[in-house]
């Protein structure tokens, strides 16, 4: 049992990580760029990263970040002993699916708007289907940076004290 819950701990550590890293990144340097690219490149590089990233890979992080902090949880909520990192596990599970209700409510409906505007070359005014994406989208994703960062702080933290 005790492999268990220090396994799902390392897991949920590290999927959390990569999404944090993942929002982070789009934060301080995807975003930033396309936000002095023209209109038509700013779209057309949101549409094509928003196909690219449903891998395997992404898929991993995303669901295995949930999974893994749940069985954390889960591991540690019952039986005898290991209950002193509890606190910090629920937190950083409340905190991830905080991130992930983020990311369904905001970042995939103007993600799928987007897709919706159609190839960028037939889009007949690309700064208001920009305008309609952009901003939200940034303010959205800042957001699950942050989200996902006091998660992975949260797990560091019950690492420690198991």
């Amino acid at each position: 049992m005790e492999t268990a819950r220090l396994a799902t701990m390392i897991a949920a550590t590290i999927t959390i990580g990569w999404m944090s890293g993942l929002f982070y990144g789009f934060s301080v340097s995807v975003m930033p760029g396309l936000r002095v690219a023209a209109d038509r490149t700013a779209i057309e590089t949101m549409q094509r990263i928003n196909v690219a990233i449903l891998n395997g890979w992404f898929l991993l992080g995303y669901i295995g970040a949930l999974v893994f902090s749940a069985a954390a949880v889960v591991l540690h909520a019952t039986g005898s002993g290991g209950r002193d990192p509890l606190v910090p596990l629920i937190g950083a599970l409340v905190a991830y699916l905080a991130a992930m209700g983020v990311t369904a409510r905001i970042n995939i409906p103007l993600n799928n708007a987007l897709e919706q505007a159609g190839p960028v070359e037939r889009i007949a005014d690309p700064a208001a289907v920009r305008g309609a994406f952009e901003a939200p989208w940034v303010r959205a994703n800042v957001w699950r940076a942050v989200l996902c960062t006091v998660s992975l702080g949260l797990l560091a933290w019950a690492l420690v004290l198991h």
